[in-house]
């Protein structure tokens, strides 16, 4: 009886290959995995979500609220692409840490705003303001040139994208600076006259941008986010259909409609 059950099943498997069948897929060749901070970056992947499924590929959205373990996971393979940074803090970051990793594609920009709560203009900061800025090499920088084309503080070369508190070569208000990692930046702006922050982290604390800054960088900014990878897989076919997905014309028309100019097409 056992030896005729085992015919019976070989047979079986036979019959399966003969018709072209064969076990199901586990479905993670169609899966792409892909980190991002909360704001705007899941929320726009989230967006596309459904059209790439349609599509036949299903993202898988990892959600930091950091900007250094998105880049070491994705390095380290654990993770196929992310989505939250810049070409200058990709480059520093390759630099650091000796990782390969590589733009796709230019999505958007997010202006880079000062804010505050004991102030309502820029002018105002009284003398030793304490300012609150990025410790992350390129946005201290971003920061840092912000308040320099301002009148805040001037820098030893006004252009240099990687300027620290070394190249400040004049502070007339006698501003004390505190070097604080972007994310924590938004729960101390009660406790600093003025805060230098990333929009990802602004709209995430609820500030609106272009209501409640300061200060903030213009449309030219050159602080492009974009999609990265790393060499082995920036050309493959899921990473692309990812790429073409967010610079389509649905995602600049949700992005001008949703963030109101705090989010600004890079395509």
């Amino acid at each position: 009886m056992l030896a005729r059950r085992a015919l019976l099943a070989s047979l079986a498997v036979l019959s399966l290959a003969a018709c072209g069948q064969k076990p199901a897929a586990s479905g993670a060749g169609d899966t792409l995995t892909v980190a991002a901070t909360a704001v705007p970056h899941a929320e726009v992947l989230e967006f596309i979500k459904p059209k790439l499924a349609a599509q036949g590929l299903k993202i898988d959205i990892k959600v930091f609220n950091d900007y250094v373990q998105p880049n070491i996971q994705v390095a380290e393979k654990r993770l196929d692409v992310n989505y939250f940074q810049t070409l200058p803090y990709l480059e520093t970051f390759n630099a650091d840490k000796g990782t390969t990793l590589i733009p796709v594609i230019g999505v958007h920009i997010e202006p880079l705003g000062a804010y505050s709560r004991k102030v309502k203009a820029i002018g105002a900061l009284p003398d030793g303001a304490v300012v609150a800025i990025p410790n992350e090499g390129s946005n201290e920088g971003r920061a840092l040139l912000l308040l320099a084309r301002n009148g805040v503080i001037t820098l030893g070369d006004p252009n240099k994208a990687l300027s620290t508190l070394k190249d400040i070569t004049a502070n007339p208000k006698n501003l004390k600076f505190k070097e604080l990692e972007g994310a924590t930046l938004p729960r101390v702006l009660d406790q600093v006259d003025l805060a230098v922050i990333n929009t990802n982290y602004a709209l995430d604390a609820k500030l609106d941008p272009s209501k409640d800054a300061l200060l903030i960088e213009d449309k030219n900014s050159p602080y492009v986010n974009y999609l990265v990878g790393r060499p082995d897989n920036k050309d493959d076919p899921r990473v692309q259909k990812l790429a073409k997905a967010l610079t389509s014309p649905e995602v600049k028309a949700f992005m001008e409609q949703k963030y109101h100019g705090a989010v600004v097409p890079a395509f």
